[in-house]
Protein backbone atom coordinates (compact mmCIF):
# COMPACT_ATOMS: atom_id res chain seq x y z
CA UNK A 1 0.00 0.00 0.00
CA UNK A 2 1.27 3.81 -0.36
CA UNK A 3 1.52 5.79 2.06
CA UNK A 4 -1.08 7.99 3.24
CA UNK A 5 -1.00 11.43 2.33
CA UNK A 6 -0.84 13.99 5.72
CA UNK A 7 -3.15 16.31 6.53
CA UNK A 8 -3.00 19.39 9.04
CA UNK A 9 -5.92 20.33 10.75
CA UNK A 10 -5.19 24.21 12.02
CA UNK A 11 -8.52 24.82 13.77
CA UNK A 12 -9.65 26.13 17.17
CA UNK A 13 -13.10 24.75 17.62
CA UNK A 14 -13.02 21.09 19.25
CA UNK A 15 -16.08 19.87 17.48
CA UNK A 16 -15.07 20.81 14.26
CA UNK A 17 -11.85 20.11 14.38
CA UNK A 18 -12.46 16.66 15.58
CA UNK A 19 -15.05 16.00 12.94
CA UNK A 20 -12.23 16.34 10.43
CA UNK A 21 -9.79 14.37 11.99
CA UNK A 22 -12.49 11.49 12.25
CA UNK A 23 -13.60 11.92 8.51
CA UNK A 24 -10.44 12.54 7.05
CA UNK A 25 -8.68 9.61 9.29
CA UNK A 26 -11.49 7.55 7.68
CA UNK A 27 -11.40 8.45 4.18
CA UNK A 28 -7.64 7.36 4.62
CA UNK A 29 -5.27 10.52 4.84
CA UNK A 30 -3.27 10.85 7.74
CA UNK A 31 -4.53 13.58 10.02
CA UNK A 32 -2.40 16.28 12.50
CA UNK A 33 -4.34 18.08 14.56
CA UNK A 34 -3.57 22.11 15.84
CA UNK A 35 -5.53 24.11 18.16
CA UNK A 36 -4.10 27.88 17.48
CA UNK A 37 -1.59 29.26 14.92
CA UNK A 38 2.03 28.61 16.49
CA UNK A 39 1.08 25.19 17.42
CA UNK A 40 -0.13 24.25 13.67
CA UNK A 41 3.51 26.19 12.37
CA UNK A 42 5.53 23.80 14.70
CA UNK A 43 3.85 20.89 13.17
CA UNK A 44 4.12 22.14 9.57
CA UNK A 45 8.08 22.44 10.49
CA UNK A 46 8.26 19.27 12.40
CA UNK A 47 6.23 16.29 10.17
CA UNK A 48 5.45 18.72 6.99
CA UNK A 49 1.90 17.99 6.13
CA UNK A 50 0.77 17.08 2.30
CA UNK A 51 -2.02 19.52 2.52
CA UNK A 52 -3.18 22.17 5.07
CA UNK A 53 -6.84 22.88 6.09
CA UNK A 54 -6.56 26.58 7.95
CA UNK A 55 -8.85 28.21 9.92
CA UNK A 56 -8.59 31.77 9.81
CA UNK A 57 -10.21 32.79 13.11
CA UNK A 58 -7.60 31.02 15.63
CA UNK A 59 -6.34 32.44 19.06
CA UNK A 60 -2.66 34.08 18.93
CA UNK A 61 -1.28 33.75 15.14
CA UNK A 62 -4.36 34.28 12.95
CA UNK A 63 -5.07 32.58 9.92
CA UNK A 64 -3.77 34.80 7.15
CA UNK A 65 -0.53 35.16 8.83
CA UNK A 66 -0.20 31.33 9.09
CA UNK A 67 -0.92 31.18 5.54
CA UNK A 68 1.89 33.86 4.85
CA UNK A 69 4.46 32.25 6.89
CA UNK A 70 3.67 28.21 5.47
CA UNK A 71 3.76 29.63 2.00
CA UNK A 72 7.23 31.59 2.75
CA UNK A 73 8.17 28.23 3.71
CA UNK A 74 7.00 26.10 0.66
CA UNK A 75 4.50 25.31 -1.83
CA UNK A 76 2.27 22.79 0.58
CA UNK A 77 -1.01 23.39 -0.80
CA UNK A 78 -3.20 25.37 2.04
CA UNK A 79 -7.12 25.35 2.00
CA UNK A 80 -8.46 27.95 3.98
CA UNK A 81 -11.59 27.74 6.38
CA UNK A 82 -13.89 30.63 7.17
CA UNK A 83 -16.94 31.26 9.46
CA UNK A 84 -17.50 34.92 7.45
CA UNK A 85 -18.92 35.38 4.04
CA UNK A 86 -16.80 38.91 3.09
CA UNK A 87 -15.72 39.08 -0.16
CA UNK A 88 -12.62 40.60 1.21
CA UNK A 89 -11.73 38.08 4.05
CA UNK A 90 -11.58 35.49 0.86
CA UNK A 91 -9.51 37.60 -1.49
CA UNK A 92 -7.27 38.25 2.17
CA UNK A 93 -6.70 34.18 1.59
CA UNK A 94 -5.95 34.12 -1.59
CA UNK A 95 -3.45 36.87 -1.33
CA UNK A 96 -1.31 35.34 1.77
CA UNK A 97 -1.33 32.22 -0.36
CA UNK A 98 -3.70 29.98 -0.10
CA UNK A 99 -4.59 27.67 -3.12
CA UNK A 100 -8.74 27.73 -1.75
CA UNK A 101 -11.55 28.75 0.82
CA UNK A 102 -14.19 27.20 1.94
CA UNK A 103 -17.21 29.03 4.24
CA UNK A 104 -18.85 27.28 7.00
CA UNK A 105 -21.05 25.73 7.22
CA UNK A 106 -19.70 23.17 4.43
CA UNK A 107 -20.60 19.77 3.00
CA UNK A 108 -17.86 17.25 3.94
CA UNK A 109 -18.01 15.42 0.28
CA UNK A 110 -17.34 18.85 -1.00
CA UNK A 111 -14.37 19.41 1.24
CA UNK A 112 -13.68 16.29 0.18
CA UNK A 113 -13.56 17.32 -3.39
CA UNK A 114 -11.63 20.33 -2.81
CA UNK A 115 -8.66 18.48 -1.23
CA UNK A 116 -8.31 15.88 -4.32
CA UNK A 117 -8.44 18.47 -6.70
CA UNK A 118 -5.49 20.24 -4.52
CA UNK A 119 -3.65 17.01 -3.96
CA UNK A 120 -3.73 16.31 -7.99
CA UNK A 121 -2.25 19.37 -8.72
CA UNK A 122 1.06 18.53 -6.59
CA UNK A 123 0.70 13.97 -7.61
CA UNK A 124 2.76 14.21 -10.23
CA UNK A 125 5.65 15.40 -8.46
CA UNK A 126 5.40 12.45 -5.97
CA UNK A 127 4.35 9.26 -7.96
CA UNK A 128 4.15 6.26 -5.68
CA UNK A 129 2.61 2.89 -5.96
CA UNK A 130 -0.39 0.66 -4.19
CA UNK A 131 -0.21 -2.57 -4.05
CA UNK A 132 -2.69 -5.37 -3.45
CA UNK A 133 -2.51 -9.14 -3.15
CA UNK A 134 -0.68 -9.23 -6.75
CA UNK A 135 -2.04 -6.03 -8.01
CA UNK A 136 0.19 -3.11 -8.67
CA UNK A 137 -0.89 0.95 -9.55
CA UNK A 138 1.90 3.34 -10.16
CA UNK A 139 1.03 7.17 -10.13
CA UNK A 140 3.46 8.42 -12.13
CA UNK A 141 3.28 5.95 -14.94
CA UNK A 142 -0.84 5.38 -14.72
CA UNK A 143 0.11 2.11 -15.26
CA UNK A 144 -1.47 -1.37 -13.74
CA UNK A 145 0.63 -4.22 -12.95
CA UNK A 146 -1.00 -7.79 -11.75
CA UNK A 147 1.66 -11.21 -11.71
CA UNK A 148 4.37 -9.33 -13.40
CA UNK A 149 2.15 -7.86 -16.73
CA UNK A 150 1.77 -4.54 -17.43
CA UNK A 151 -1.61 -3.24 -18.71
CA UNK A 152 -2.38 0.45 -19.39
CA UNK A 153 -5.30 2.48 -18.24
CA UNK A 154 -7.74 5.13 -20.05
CA UNK A 155 -8.39 8.20 -17.62
CA UNK A 156 -11.60 6.93 -16.06
CA UNK A 157 -10.38 3.43 -15.25
CA UNK A 158 -7.04 4.44 -13.89
CA UNK A 159 -9.53 6.84 -11.63
CA UNK A 160 -11.93 4.26 -10.40
CA UNK A 161 -9.02 1.59 -9.61
CA UNK A 162 -6.83 4.20 -8.05
CA UNK A 163 -9.95 4.00 -5.36
CA UNK A 164 -10.39 0.65 -5.02
CA UNK A 165 -6.96 0.52 -4.19
CA UNK A 166 -7.05 3.29 -2.28
CA UNK A 167 -9.68 1.56 -0.18
CA UNK A 168 -8.95 -2.35 0.18
CA UNK A 169 -11.73 -4.46 1.41
CA UNK A 170 -13.45 -1.35 1.91
CA UNK A 171 -17.11 -1.56 0.22
CA UNK A 172 -17.48 1.14 -1.97
CA UNK A 173 -21.23 2.46 -2.72
CA UNK A 174 -22.53 3.27 -5.97
CA UNK A 175 -23.22 6.66 -5.06
CA UNK A 176 -19.37 6.86 -3.49
CA UNK A 177 -17.97 5.63 -6.69
CA UNK A 178 -20.04 8.46 -8.51
CA UNK A 179 -18.82 10.87 -6.38
CA UNK A 180 -14.85 10.17 -6.81
CA UNK A 181 -15.06 9.30 -10.46
CA UNK A 182 -17.61 10.89 -12.36
CA UNK A 183 -18.85 14.17 -9.91
CA UNK A 184 -21.68 14.87 -8.35
CA UNK A 185 -23.85 15.83 -11.67
CA UNK A 186 -23.28 12.80 -13.32
CA UNK A 187 -26.54 10.35 -13.66
CA UNK A 188 -27.06 8.00 -11.17
CA UNK A 189 -29.27 5.55 -13.08
CA UNK A 190 -26.63 4.99 -16.47
CA UNK A 191 -25.20 1.54 -15.83
CA UNK A 192 -21.32 3.56 -16.45
CA UNK A 193 -20.39 1.65 -12.99
CA UNK A 194 -20.82 -1.88 -14.34
CA UNK A 195 -19.41 -1.00 -17.73
CA UNK A 196 -16.11 0.32 -16.24
CA UNK A 197 -15.42 -2.39 -13.79
CA UNK A 198 -15.89 -5.08 -16.59
CA UNK A 199 -13.17 -3.03 -18.04
CA UNK A 200 -11.19 -3.56 -15.03
CA UNK A 201 -11.89 -6.80 -14.59
CA UNK A 202 -10.99 -8.05 -18.36
CA UNK A 203 -7.53 -6.15 -17.81
CA UNK A 204 -6.49 -7.12 -14.05
CA UNK A 205 -8.60 -10.82 -14.78
CA UNK A 206 -6.37 -11.65 -18.19
CA UNK A 207 -4.44 -14.62 -19.02
CA UNK A 208 -7.33 -16.72 -16.64
CA UNK A 209 -6.22 -14.89 -13.10
CA UNK A 210 -8.44 -14.86 -10.24
CA UNK A 211 -10.65 -12.11 -9.58
CA UNK A 212 -10.48 -9.16 -7.29
CA UNK A 213 -12.65 -6.25 -7.59
CA UNK A 214 -16.04 -8.24 -6.41
CA UNK A 215 -19.86 -7.58 -6.40
CA UNK A 216 -21.57 -7.02 -3.42
CA UNK A 217 -24.89 -6.68 -4.60
CA UNK A 218 -27.63 -4.40 -4.11
CA UNK A 219 -24.85 -2.45 -2.47
CA UNK A 220 -21.43 -1.97 -4.82
CA UNK A 221 -18.57 -3.01 -5.29
CA UNK A 222 -14.66 -4.13 -3.10
CA UNK A 223 -11.68 -4.91 -3.85
CA UNK A 224 -10.63 -8.21 -1.32
CA UNK A 225 -8.38 -11.07 -1.77
CA UNK A 226 -9.84 -13.91 -4.04
CA UNK A 227 -12.71 -15.81 -2.97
Amino acid sequence: MATPLRVLVVEDEDRIRQFLQRGLSYEGYRVDVAEDGQTGLDIARDHPPDLVLLDVMLPGIDGIEVCRRLRAAGDVPILMLTAKEAIEDRVAGLDAGADDYLVKPFAFDELLARIRALLRRVQPSKPDVYRFVDLELDTGTRQGKRSGRLFDLTAKEYELLELFMRNPRRVLTREIIYDRVWGYDFGGESNIIEVYVRYLRQKTEAGGLTRLIHTVRGIGYVLREPE
